[in-house]
């Protein structure tokens, strides 16, 4: 499990957020020992924002926390000091809310994702990419494909998360722009592929799946580390993380009601064979 500034980053926060409730601390308290804002404090403890050492002594000194423990934290403020993700050159076309989803995904034990009117990034072939960069008007699509194509690194680190999809038939149905029977058949002839590879899992929920309705699109992440377990939420305007316990555990209850009514792995074999089938009788 690979190890990044973000997910360090997060850890340090976390303990850091942990400590200051312990302490019965509240953050606005904190910006004031700090002179800053209580929204630094708070980007600190999330990990979007690094923390200087300087202030990181602080913080454990109002906290009341010493010796071993204050140096672990000190040793994981120095590790993310002055450090920031490469998101220069192709990646700078990554959206900031994106980007901390980006830097953890090869960081985490296990991601389990629900899609239901698209293929998921890492999933997605080459050819679907193109179509749908192209459908959305973008300009810089060359950057796009090759920060996608970068995402599909983590099914080949020596240990992968356990990567566990869920997606709705919708998405193997609409294609970008339209119908598309070439893109689609490409598209999960790559899936069918990908379904091989050490611990990733596709799982197809079809039209017929016994659920009262299906939630929005989300990701679970968890972690080994003391990387704090988040759902990402994506809508139009950006993305949200949530670490609060009870909203994690809502979405986990989500993810076991789709993954129950979800086909196993065999049957999504067979169901996506014939759904290439039919795509394959769409082009003769």
């Amino acid at each position: 499990m690979a190890s990044t500034v973000t997910s360090r980053r997060k850890q340090l926060g976390n303990e850091l957020r942990h400590a200051r409730r312990s302490a019965g601390l509240t953050q606005q308290q904190v910006a004031e020992i700090l002179g800053c804002t209580q929204g630094k404090v708070n980007k600190i403890e999330s990990g979007a924002v690094g923390a200087k050492l300087g202030d990181v002594r602080r913080m454990l000194e109002a906290y009341g926390v010493t010796g071993e423990e204050a140096e672990t934290l000190l040793d994981m403020a120095r590790s993310t000091a002055g450090q920031r993700g490469h998101w220069s050159g192709y990646r700078s076309v990554v959206p900031h809310w994106f980007r901390t989803f980006t830097d953890l995904e090869p960081a985490a034990a296990e991601i389990m994702t629900w899609h239901c009117e698209r293929i998921p990034g890492p999933l997605q072939s080459e050819h679907y990419m193109l179509k749908q960069f192209t459908e959305y008007g973008a300009t810089d699509i060359t950057a796009l494909v090759r920060n996608r194509l970068d995402r599909k690194a983590v099914f080949d680190q020596p240990q992968p998360p356990y990567y566990r999809f869920i997606i709705s038939e919708a998405a193997l149905r609409r294609a970008p722009g339209g119908h598309a029977p070439a893109v689609m058949l490409d598209q999960i002839e790559h899936m069918l592929e990908l379904d091989q590879r050490q611990r990733v899992y596709v799982h197809v929920l079809p039209f017929d799946a016994k659920l009262a309705s299906v939630p929005n699109d989300f990701t679970i992440m968890r972690f080994l580390d003391r990387t704090r377990d988040f759902v990402y939420v994506e809508h139009s305007a950006g993305g949200l993380y949530l670490d609060d316990a009870k909203d994690f555990q809502i979405f986990v209850d989500a993810w076991d009601r789709l993954r129950g009514a979800a086909l196993e792995r065999q049957e999504t074999r067979q169901f996506l064979k014939q759904v290439a089938q039919e795509y394959r009788e769409a082009l003769d």
